[in-house]
């Protein structure tokens, strides 16, 4: 009910002001006070909604996945260099543009172009962390590799920014702040597809996520198969991290937060209570921010990257603080 709330508090919030009641009217189908409310509810708010929910629930259950893989609470969505990756990708082709053919550099500079740069840095980086990941028994140095590939490409992304524009490296930093706004209809719809396909493999991973909170010769010890799940993990990970990055930018604080979050309030280790409380929680959080970045009555909208890190780092400090007392 509360996400229901937040959705329609979402939507008519903004530069221009909407009643609930004509938000309310215009999702069923009913006739808003002005025909131009309907529009933008339509085609601007209503995408950007659903795209912050899709963001927030994606990457929650790609950050609480990768902390129970690698027992490591500082573990988020980005230590197997997806969004590195996927940054790189940009990098390329919004920073060296000057070394493409004018029409192909055109085209490659279009919001699909920067999709698709993207989606090909973040697979490709998949591939090599899939690659490695077969070769590796030990979890820990699949992490520590994934986080060399994260410092390769970021030196190759400075690399590129050293020799570019103050027009490129703008367009490069409005990117890398995360946007949820310029997705059309069907952006939301490959991006709904891709969030829908990896979080059913994470729902078909949480006894063994439960396993593996005892340690991997435990859950080896009840007869899982440890490199398969393994794979499952990273798999889904992967296809939540590398969408949203691709579709919405790198956006921070998300993944790493929520589920410690969830693991508070519900005071439990349990993935059959914590994958559906981070889903929420995550859709709910990130609704929020995204309501906050829009400035409710004004015309300048704030990076969702900034808001999601100054709105939730707080929380998470008072709920562990809070925490602490009771303990006391």
């Amino acid at each position: 009910m509360s996400l229901v709330l937040l959705l329609l508090m979402n939507i008519s919030l903004g530069s221009v002001s909407i009643p609930v009641k004509d938000v309310f009217n215009s999702l069923t189908g009913g006739n808003t006070s002005k025909e131009t409310w309907n529009y933008i509810i339509l085609n601007y708010r209503l995408p950007k909604a659903i795209a912050a929910i899709l963001v927030g629930m994606g990457l929650s259950i790609s950050g609480l996945l990768m902390q129970t893989l690698f027992r490591n609470p500082l573990a988020g969505p980005d230590v197997l260099g997806l969004s590195s990756g996927a940054s790189l990708g940009v990098a390329t082709i919004v920073l060296g543009a000057a070394f493409l053919p004018m029409g192909l550099s055109s085209i490659l500079l279009s919001s699909y172009g920067i999709i698709l740069a993207s989606s090909l840095g973040s697979f490709l980086v998949l591939l090599a962390v899939l690659a490695v990941s077969q070769r590796l028994r030990n979890t820990m140095a699949i992490l520590i590799v994934g986080l060399m590939f994260a410092s390769l490409t970021s030196a190759i992304v400075g690399t590129l920014t050293y020799f570019s524009t103050a027009e490129q490296l703008q367009k490069f930093t409005f990117w890398s702040l995360g946007n949820l706004g310029n997705l059309s209809w069907s952006s939301i719809v490959i991006l709904s597809v891709c969030v829908t396909i990896g979080l059913l493999l994470s729902l078909f991973s949480i006894k063994p996520l439960n396993a593996l909170l005892l340690g991997e010769n435990y859950a080896r010890s009840l007869g899982m198969n440890y490199k398969k799940t393994r794979l499952i993990i990273i798999l889904a990970t992967s296809i939540l991290a590398g969408s949203i990055t691709s579709f919405a930018g790198p956006i921070a604080f998300i993944g790493l937060a929520v589920p410690h979050i969830a693991k508070l309030v519900f005071q439990t280790s349990n993935h059959s209570v914590l994958f559906w409380s981070t889903l929420l929680f995550g859709a709910i959080i990130m609704l929020i921010c995204d309501s906050i970045s829009q400035l409710p009555g004004s015309d300048i909208t704030l990076p969702i990257n900034a808001v999601t890190s100054i709105f939730g780092a707080p929380i998470v400090i008072w709920l562990l603080i809070r925490k602490r007392k009771m303990m006391n």
